[in-house]
């Protein structure tokens, strides 16, 4: 049997971000089956199999505009020489069979994002040229001819997707991420206190973790709010440049001793491990990663009702949903946690919920969505 020539578009690898991840599972789970796998990018950082093909297009670029429409032209007319059988691109980009709806809907994000900021910068910020040519670009790709299914990672962008375009229900399929369930593993009492140790933990604090680059999006502001006035602590990994204001906000709110910047890490099962719980509280988020890592790892989330993973969050069973800048609700979710997350109830219903979102799954259902396409 002839195998699927399965081309993936991705204009930039970067091994931290949440699309990326889902390439590379979806890619090493694909690879054991009758699949000729390439890669369209511009830039791919991150390691590959021998047998995968690896497909470079880096056109010149002067600007944002230009980056995006010259990558799109460039990805497009090689799809179109190589003639794949499938194209599957995680780039706004028309003409591609499916559309995996990674990054959610632009507008829907610039309309929550808008509500942070005074009226003359909603307007600025609605009229910039690059999220114009972005919105318009995501329209012209949704109402290609070509495409013929569109994957989202969530329900809620699955209704926006519905409600924005007009897409028809059928043509979306909401396929979940997957997590390595044997990688990402609750810690053991002596591995926990080590690593407590380790990172200058008092070994009895209750502890939260913030998970993200990126941290207006994110919602860093709100969880630190949710987090001053409590003895619970909050490890914050990620980067961001605007950082000083962040670390200045726990200042002014007395809880900076209890505030632990500590960057990117390559490795984030240790801070997970160390952890008593997951607080996330992002402004749009269509389903993060690291609730399915922090999960798989026991620890209940808290998570806002503009966030996709909040779909895995059963309130007070694993969990807790608040609206993104409801710092009241938020911190009340903090304090119902339980004080240490290990073999507590909600730690072990965490886990469970999560057991079943194998990359063996997601590979069976990617793969049968490629074989109706070509049927």
């Amino acid at each position: 049997m002839k195998p699927i020539r399965l081309a993936i578009v991705r204009q930039k690898y970067r091994p931290d971000g949440g699309a990326e991840r889902f390439i590379s599972r979806a890619l090493q789970a694909l690879d054991q089956h009758a699949l000729d796998l390439n890669v369209i990018t511009r830039e791919w950082q991150g390691g590959r199999q021998p047998d995968w093909h690896l497909h470079i297009c880096n056109p010149a670029k002067w600007g944002r505009i230009s980056r995006e429409r010259g990558f799109a032209r460039a990805a497009r007319e090689l799809w179109q020489r190589e003639q794949f059988d499938i194209v599957q691109s995680h780039e706004r980009i028309a003409g591609c069979d499916i559309y995996r709806a990674g990054d959610g809907v632009h507008q829907r994000w610039l309309e929550l994002r808008s509500q942070l900021l005074p009226a003359w910068r909603r307007a600025l910020l609605l009229n910039d040229r690059y999220h114009r040519y972005v919105m318009a670009a995501e329209r012209e790709m949704y109402q290609a001819p070509e495409l013929k299914a569109v994957i989202c990672n969530a329900e809620m962008v699955k209704q926006e997707i519905i409600e924005r375009f007009g897409v028809a229900s059928e043509r979306i399929h909401v396929i979940y991420n997957a997590i390595n369930t044997a990688q990402f593993t609750p810690a053991d009492a002596a591995t926990r206190a080590a690593l407590r140790q380790r990172m200058s933990l008092p070994l009895t604090a209750s502890v939260l973790i913030y998970v993200g680059s990126g941290f207006e999006r994110k919602g860093l502001a709100a969880a630190i709010r949710a987090v001053a006035g409590t003895d619970r602590y909050l490890l914050v990994v990620g980067k961001d440049k605007a950082e000083k204001q962040y670390r200045a906000l726990a200042s002014q709110l007395g809880c900076a001793d209890r505030i632990r910047f500590v960057g990117m890490q390559a490795d984030t099962l240790p801070w997970y491990q160390a952890a008593d719980g997951l607080l996330l509280p992002t402004l749009y988020d269509p389903f993060p990663n690291v609730i399915l890592e922090a999960m798989a790892c026991g620890l209940p989330v808290i998570t806002s009702t503009t966030c996709g993973g909040a779909e895995f969050i059963q309130p007070g069973v694993n969990g807790y949903v608040c609206g993104a800048h409801d710092v009241a609700a938020l911190r009340e979710a903090v304090m119902a946690l339980p004080q240490q997350a290990t073999d507590s109830a909600m730690a072990l219903a965490a886990r469970e919920r999560v057991l079943a979102s194998t990359p063996q799954r997601l590979s069976a259902q990617l793969v049968a969505l490629y074989q109706h396409i070509l049927r």
